[in-house]
């Protein structure tokens, strides 16, 4: 088998047996080309080879060289499990110690002024400031991934039940609840939507739907317009301003991982950290022993 044969292969078992997404099979068909590149065949290699990634990858961030190696560890696995090698050379891959960084964040203050930009520039009723309006309630107010959100088919929609089926990673559907003033925007876009499209938010270029590039502009746009720094402002940093604001107001950490997406907790953990006062709080109010329960 030869080495971009073993590499099409093991993306092939990642979409049929994991789901994984074109984005995620495109990042690690990237990961495994850039180290082929630096070590040669990846079928042949040894353990001796992967170390030496190490130099070759010096440059990067801690996370990125985290990445490539969890790709490469997943890789070898693969070919050890359908028996193209008997040995799994893995292990030899260097080990950075990646922190997860902290997510930016937006305060209550600069996400309500960035709402009223919206809303006042959405009052004439013209399409596209309308667009914009539903695109920021849907992000700040049910925390949909970007590429979740622009895909969004117009079946999609609620008509009774104020809930939005959302197909996330892996192809995992959920329910998400949808907010009495996200409810309001997508009427509002509904009544001003003049197209035949299956998606809700239609575009005339290739994917057929408003790409996750252009609503990231967007956004920035609209928040230069607000007085906000753009680069404070994106589509995953209003995702996490839900997140964290909704843990801030007594939110379950289990019904926000849910509500988000995650398959594992410790992913969803991340946002614990703005909410510290709020716990210790909490202990001192609540356990048998803290000061409020004397």
């Amino acid at each position: 088998m030869s080495a971009a044969g073993a590499i099409d292969r093991f993306l092939n078992m990642l979409a049929a047996e994991r789901g994984a997404a074109a984005n995620t099979l495109a990042a690690y068909r990237r990961d495994l080309e850039s180290a082929e590149q630096a070590i040669g065949s990846l079928e042949n290699a040894d353990g001796d080879a992967l170390a030496g990634l190490g130099g070759h990858w010096a440059d990067l961030a801690a996370s990125s060289l985290a990445r490539r190696c969890s790709a490469l560890r997943q890789f070898y696995g693969f070919l050890v499990d359908e028996g193209v090698r008997a040995d799994d050379p893995s292990p030899a891959l260097p080990r950075p110690r990646s922190r997860r960084p902290l997510p930016r964040l937006l305060s209550h203050e600069e996400v309500k002024t960035f709402l009223e930009q919206a809303e006042n520039e959405a009052a004439g009723g013209s399409p596209r400031p309308v667009r914009l309006l539903t695109l920021l309630e849907l992000l700040y107010g049910s925390g949909l991934r970007a590429s979740e959100l622009v895909s969004l088919p117009l079946m999609a929609v609620p008509r009774d039940a104020p809930f939005l089926t959302v197909t996330g990673k892996g192809g995992q559907e959920r329910m998400v609840p949808v907010s009495g003033r996200a409810k309001a925007a997508l009427s509002s876009w509904l009544a001003v939507r003049q197209s035949d499209s299956r998606f809700l938010f239609p575009s005339r270029g290739k994917a057929g739907h408003l790409t996750r590039i252009r609503l990231f502009q967007l956004l920035r746009e609209l928040a230069a317009r607000a007085g906000i720094a753009p680069e404070k402002v994106s589509p995953h940093v209003l995702r996490h301003a839900f997140a964290t604001h909704l843990l801030e107001g007594g939110a379950d950490l289990r019904v926000l991982q849910s509500l988000l997406g995650h398959a594992d907790i410790a992913t969803t953990q991340i946002y614990t950290h703005v909410d510290s006062a709020r716990l210790v709080a909490l202990v001192n109010a609540r356990h048998p022993l803290g000061a409020g329960a004397r």
